[in-house]
């Protein structure tokens, strides 16, 4: 005997009178994974009645129904309870066979007057990703401010700064730090502009032309938490930029993560010894037992392969779309799911990481060497009146002279030396090589000074707020 539901019990089965094939039905089916939205379908359903209600289309009665019936479909889901059956093609069908089912198929056929499954989903997608967006903002910004705490604890380590990994100039550890909380920051505000233009209302639009009786959509957007309506009824069903924009911002932030976890996992390895990472997010070798593997760091910058790919599949499956609504466009969720789920634990597991590692200062004061200081002995002749051009060859000649003679650094070169390299050298030249002073010398904004980073970090926390 089939399992398969009769074509009439489907919300399009009018037109056909014959089953479909299993293979199609399985094709077709989005509930195994768009049953997570099973809240906003039904919180859509019970604003849309009230605004049937509010035009004449249901009684007091027959509302209150709908909602007697909403309410135990919401229990039934969040208990783990709700049964699915044959023919669930999706979450708006299972809601509302369900309701049926509860409340009588007479009441509950009338929950979809002037309402398709074009501007349902649109505007299930909108609430629910509203509500994991806001989420990540929370996370997200609970992870900046992780970073900001450290950066302001721990400005007096001095560590290598590095251009093409080669050490370039000292800077603070802190210094790093608020570079990358930079790169968070300009995320958590991108992601609160994504969730704006997302918070708009397509509900009461229909399948493409609009309502035939006159539904009050600014009532029912309201009521739902959103900002606005769109404008267009054509857009309203068809647009899935809110989709592409939640990927493109999850691969831009998942592209910032996975170079902070770059940086760690160099600045963890022996050959560095800057940091250590707590057990919690380190994993041993099956075989050697000496190994402290930084797996969390290498999952963080791996995920965000996956999550490039899901933004990049999707955009293949939407660019050629005719308006208005297509089934292609079940396509997004997937991709987009997996996509706010893979950024969230990216974030926690982030967070984890800069709460619980170790900071070795002595091992990031140790890898400075005076050769990062050739920069301040080109600028200690500028403040000389040496044009820079000229300074920056003369510095340079400071550094061969100590390599030639096999110095440990361009600090070891007597007064005479530097003498012989240019006479403009004075006794005080030997002042220059300080690291702390170095870093101190940068006070604009921007750079590496403390009352530099204090404003970095004063700036930052306050774009948060």
């Amino acid at each position: 005997m089939s399992n398969e539901q009769p074509a009439e019990n489907k919300l399009w089965g009018g037109r056909f009178t014959g089953a479909t094939d299993p293979l199609m039905d399985l094709y077709n089916a989005s509930l195994p994974y768009d049953k997570k939205m099973y809240e906003a379908d039904l919180e859509g359903t019970r604003v849309y009645t009230m605004g049937l209600q509010k035009i004449g289309l249901l009684t007091e009665e027959e509302l209150s129904e709908i909602h007697r019936g909403l309410k135990q479909i919401k229990e039934e889901w969040a208990n783990d309870k709700f049964v699915e059956k044959p023919g669930d093609e999706d979450i708006h069908t299972a809601n509302e066979r369900r309701l049926g089912e509860i409340i009588g198929r007479g009441i509950a056929g009338k929950v979809h007057t002037g309402r398709s499954r074009n501007d349902q989903v649109a505007t299930d997608m909108r609430i629910y990703v509203t509500k994991e967006l806001t989420k990540l903002s929370v996370i997200l910004k609970n992870f900046i401010e992780s970073i900001l705490k450290r950066a302001e604890n721990e400005i007096d380590f001095l560590m290598p700064g590095y251009t093409h990994l080669q050490r370039a100039q000292p800077i603070r550890w802190s210094h790093w730090l608020s570079m990358y909380a930079t790169y968070f920051t300009e995320d958590y505000k991108r992601l609160l502009q994504i969730i704006e233009r997302t918070n708009v209302s397509p509900l009461g639009c229909g399948a493409l032309a609009g309502h035939p009786y006159g539904i009050d959509r600014e009532f029912i957007a309201d009521n739902l938490g959103f900002n606005s309506c769109i404008g267009n009824s054509l857009a309203a069903v068809s647009d899935r930029d809110f989709v592409v924009e939640s990927m493109f911002w999850s691969s831009l932030f998942m592209n910032h993560i996975s170079r902070f976890s770059e940086d760690l996992i160099i600045y963890s390895t022996a050959e560095f010894g800057f940091i250590q990472l707590a057990d919690a997010y380190s994993t041993g070798s099956s075989l050697m037992p000496q190994k402290k593997n930084p797996d969390s760091l290498e999952l963080l910058r791996g995920k965000s392969g996956r999550v490039f790919g899901s933004l990049t599949g999707f955009m293949m499956s939407l660019k050629s779309i005719p308006s208005t609504y297509n089934k292609d466009m079940q396509e997004d969720k997937e991709p987009l799911f997996d996509c706010l789920l893979t950024v969230e634990h990216s974030i926690l597991i982030a967070t984890g990481v800069i709460s619980t590692l170790k900071v070795n200062d002595a091992k990031m004061a140790a890898s400075l060497t005076m050769d990062m200081l050739a920069t301040d002995l080109a600028d200690y002749l500028v403040r000389k009146g040496v044009p820079f051009r000229e300074t920056h060859h003369i510095s340079g000649e400071c550094v061969r002279k100590a390599e030639e003679e096999k110095l440990s650094g361009i600090d070891q070169l007597s007064f005479e030396q530097f003498q012989e390299i240019d006479s403009r050298f004075s006794e005080d030249v030997f002042e220059t090589f300080n690291f702390e002073q170095s870093v101190e010398r940068r006070t604009a904004t921007g750079g590496t000074a403390k009352v530099a980073i204090l404003k970095q970090l004063k700036n930052l926390q306050s774009q948060l707020n």
